[in-house]
C-alpha cells in the first residue's frame, strides 16, 4: 500500500463568479466586499458599485460594473485598468481628497489622535512626477518599457500617462532607443527629471558595463534623450555633465540613486511646511537628512547639522552646502554626519541644544530615533513621513514622551496612488 504524500501541494480552491456590493476602498486602494462576512479586496472598485467579480479567497478580480456607485468616474487614462501604476482613477475629485486625508486620520486615530488636527489636503498636478522607475523588456525585436501590468511581471508599453512629467513623458521614446543600446534583456530604468536634464539608473545582475563601441553608442542615445548622466547598480558609468537640482535656489548634486521627492511641486509645499514649523529655530538637527531638502533651505534661517546613512548622499549635501556659502548665498553653516540612526540613533545627550529637530525616515519610520527624541527637550519636533501607520506609531512615542501633536498636513505627491505624504508638527 503506498503511502500518502504528506508534501503534495494543496489545491487552491475554484474561483467564484459573484455579485458583489462595494462598501469602501482600503488602505491598498482596492474596493471591498465582504462576502460571507469575509472581506474580499477587488481593485478597481469604487464604494456603491455594484459588481460581477471573480473571487479567489480574500482576492478578487473585476468583470464588470453592473451599477457604478456615486463615487465612481471615468478614467482619463488609456492604460489604466491593465497598468499597475496607478491605482484611484476611477474615483472623483471630492471621494479622492476625503480619501486621502482619511487615510491620515485613521492612522492616527489607532494611535489615539483626533480628526481634528488633520488639516485639509493640499493638491499637486497629477502630470508632475518628475521621477519613476520603470521596467523594461526586449521581446521580438522590440524594447518595451513601462509600469508592470496590475500584479503581473508583464510590462504595459507606456504611449501615454497621466501622472509623469511632460518632460519625462516626452523622452519615452527616445529612452527606449536608449535601453535598446543595454546589453541585457531585462533591466530596470529609474529617470529622475532634473533641472538640467535627466538622471537615468540602471539596475539588473545581468547588465554588463558597455566599454568601447558600445559605449559610444550608449552616449550618443543618452544625448538624443536629454540624459546626462548614466549609472549601473549605483556606479556611474557615463557623464555628460554632473545632474542639477535646487532645493530653494540652493543647488546640488545627488548621487546615482539618490532620494528626491517624487514632484517639485510636492517638495515645495513640504519645504514650506518644514520652515513653518520651524519658525525662529536657530540651531535645528535635520535626521534622515538625504541630500539636502530641508536641510539647505533650513540652512538660510538657522545652523543646521544634517544626518544621514547614505554617504554619498551626505557628501552631495555637504558639497553643495560649501558651495553655496563660497558662491556669496546667504546660508549658515551645514554640520554635516554620516550615521545609520536605524542602528546608532541619535541620543538625548547628542540632541541636547536644538531648537527643532526634523525627521524624514523611510517607510519604516524611527522608532528608536523617536524614542530618543522624545527624551530631548527640544522645543519644536516635525515630522515628515510617506507612511501615516508608522508615523502614529512614532507620533505616540512622541506624545508619551511630552509631546503635543498640534497639526498634520497631508500632501498629495503621489497622485492616483494609495500613498499620501505629510508632514506633523509636535510642541513641548
Amino acid at each position: 500500500m503506498a503511502r500518502p504524500n504528506r508534501h503534495r501541494a494543496k489545491r487552491s480552491a475554484p474561483p467564484r463568479r459573484l455579485t458583489v456590493r462595494i462598501e469602501e476602498i482600503a488602505a491598498g486602494g482596492d474596493g471591498v466586499a465582504l462576502v460571507d462576512g469575509a472581506r474580499v479586496f477587488v481593485p478597481l472598485t469604487a464604494p456603491g458599485d455594484v459588481a460581477e467579480i471573480e473571487a479567489r479567497g480574500e482576492r478578487g478580480t473585476l468583470i464588470g460594473v453592473m451599477t457604478p456607485g456615486p463615487d465612481r468616474a471615468e478614467p482619463s487614462c488609456r492604460h489604466y485598468g491593465r497598468c499597475g501604476g496607478c491605482a484611484l482613477q476611477h474615483v472623483d475629485a471630492d471621494f479622492y481628497r476625503a480619501w486621502k486625508r482619511g487615510r491620515v486620520v485613521s492612522a492616527l486615530a489607532r494611535e489615539g489622535f483626533g480628526a481634528d488636527l488633520v488639516a485639509a489636503l493640499i493638491e499637486t498636478p497629477a502630470a508632475s512626477r518628475r521621477r519613476a522607475a520603470f521596467a523594461v523588456t526586449k521581446r521580438g525585436g522590440r524594447t518595451l518599457i513601462g509600469f508592470n501590468a496590475r500584479r503581473s511581471s508583464d510590462i504595459v508599453d507606456l504611449e501615454d500617462c497621466r501622472i509623469l512629467h511632460p518632460d519625462l513623458l516626452a523622452r519615452l521614446d527616445p529612452v527606449r532607443s536608449l535601453a535598446s543600446t543595454i546589453s541585457a534583456d531585462r533591466f530596470d530604468l529609474s529617470l529622475t527629471l532634473c533641472d538640467n536634464g535627466v538622471d537615468a539608473a540602471i539596475a539588473g545582475d545581468a547588465v554588463t558595463e558597455p566599454v568601447g563601441a558600445a559605449l559610444s553608442a550608449v552616449i550618443s542615445a543618452m544625448r538624443a534623450a536629454g540624459i546626462v548622466r548614466l549609472s549601473l547598480n549605483g556606479e556611474t558609468i557615463a557623464a555628460i555633465a554632473s545632474p542639477l537640482v535646487h532645493f530653494d535656489g540652493v543647488p546640488v548634486s545627488p548621487p546615482p540613486g539618490g532620494f528626491l521627492q517624487a514632484s517639485r511641486e510636492g517638495e515645495a509645499a513640504l519645504i514650506s511646511l518644514v520652515r513653518a514649523a520651524a519658525g525662529k529655530a536657530r540651531k535645528i538637527a535635520d535626521l534622515f537628512a538625504g541630500c539636502g531638502t530641508f536641510a539647505l533651505p533650513l540652512a538660510k534661517i538657522a545652523t543646521v547639522t544634517a544626518v544621514d546613512g547614505d554617504r554619498a548622499s551626505i557628501e552631495a549635501l555637504a558639497t553643495a552646502a560649501a558651495a553655496a556659502q563660497g558662491a556669496g548665498m546667504k546660508i549658515n553653516p551645514v554640520k554635516t554626519e554620516m550615521r545609520d540612526l536605524f542602528e546608532r540613533p541619535l541620543t538625548v545627550k547628542e540632541l541636547k541644544g536644538f531648537d527643532a529637530i526634523v525627521f524624514d525616515p523611510p517607510r519604516a519610520g524611527a522608532l528608536m530615533q523617536a524614542t530618543e527624541i522624545a527624551r530631548s527637550r527640544a522645543p519644536v519636533v516635525i515630522g515628515v513621513s510617506c507612511n501615516p501607520v508608522s508615523f502614529a506609531r512614532d507620533a505616540a512615542v512622541l506624545r508619551d514622551g511630552g509631546y503635543e501633536l498640534t497639526e498634520v498636513t497631508p500632501v498629495d505627491q503621489f497622485v492616483y496612488s494609495s500613498h499620501v505624504e505629510l508632514v506633523g508638527v509636535f510642541r513641548r
